[in-house]
């Protein structure tokens, strides 16, 4: 796993209505250093993010939920939580699709934890906060990677 830069660690909210994906997430996170809340469903994120009261740094949530979409949560945390970046995860085939308008970064599940972890990490350590793309990380064999202008 990459190595994450000292003295830091990072809390990151992970959201995803499947248990199991949720449970393997949360463990590498958690394996690579990060403190980690999660939560099965965008509403009750939406009330743990309420009831914590030091810096989420990362909000880390499936795209494609019962109650709340993964885009709607980002939307919703950045109201009371501006500072917070955006990561998205879908194993649907057009979950990169949903998220384009947002500039936020996106992985297509399943991936392995080595690239979650460099993805997080670059997330969380860009200059830019808008976080436009994400689509260098795309583990999916399809994608064809354009070169940057």
């Amino acid at each position: 796993m990459p190595e994450l830069p000292k003295q830091t660690r990072e809390t990151i909210l992970v959201v995803d209505d499947d248990p199991s994906v949720r449970q393997v997430v949360v463990a590498a996170l958690e394996k690579a250093g990060f403190t980690v809340l999660s939560a099965g469903n965008g509403p009750a994120a939406i009330r743990l993010a309420g009831e914590h009261d030091r810096v989420i740094d990362l909000l880390l949530s499936d795209v494609d939920m019962p109650a709340m979409s993964g885009p709607d949560l980002g939307e919703a945390l950045k109201v009371s939580r501006p500072q917070i970046r955006v990561m998205l995860m879908s194993g649907g085939a057009n979950g990169n699709l949903l998220v384009l308008n947002y500039g936020w970064a996106y992985i297509q599940k399943p991936f392995v934890a080595t690239k979650l972890i460099e993805m997080v990490t670059h997330v969380l350590h860009s200059a830019d906060r808008s976080q436009p793309g994400g689509q260098g990380f795309d583990t999916r064999k399809d994608v064809v990677k354009r070169p940057e202008a």
